[in-house]
């Protein structure tokens, strides 16, 4: 799961590195042929989009850093934890199936939600059986934690 994730970024800083360094300086030159850059909505708009792409490329690189710094050893086995699949029961006694995954993964349509969403931390350090009850935006839920298959389950 940590190796996807910094390839998937890796893929987003190489894509950024080439707009920053091939095309980028492309609409820069071709704005500045257009002759007074006081009033070149062109060069303006390139200049602005060269800054937001450097920011978005030093936050990625920090963000895989933080990534690889990640100590799978220390993520239980025991309980609910980053990585885990969790089975749970809802009021209505249906069953919903949740991976708890980094904010970057997350996608609740899928089943992947991440472990800072308000569900998430509440599943967090969890053991079968547990009963879990979390505020969220869409009020109040109850949940019975029936199943736990951890990071260490599935690889």
């Amino acid at each position: 799961m940590k190796d996807r994730i910094i390839k998937r970024f890796a893929e987003q800083i190489a894509a950024l590195e080439r707009e920053l360094h091939f095309e980028l300086p492309r609409e820069i030159q071709t704005a500045r042929e257009l002759g007074d850059l006081r009033e070149n909505a062109e060069y303006k708009a390139a200049k602005e989009r060269q800054g937001i792409v450097n920011a978005q490329i030093a936050m990625l690189k920090k963000r895989v850093g933080e990534i690889a710094m990640i100590n799978l050893d220390r993520i239980p086995r025991d309980r609910a934890g980053f990585g885990s699949t969790v089975h749970l029961r809802v009021e209505t006694g249906e069953t919903i199936v949740y991976q708890l995954v980094m904010p970057e993964d997350a996608d609740v349509d899928k089943g992947m939600i991440s472990t800072s969403s308000p569900i998430g931390r509440s599943i967090l350090n969890k053991e079968v059986g547990d009963e879990i009850k979390v505020t969220t935006p869409a009020g109040r839920r109850s949940f019975e934690l029936l199943k736990v298959i951890t990071i260490h389950d599935e690889v």
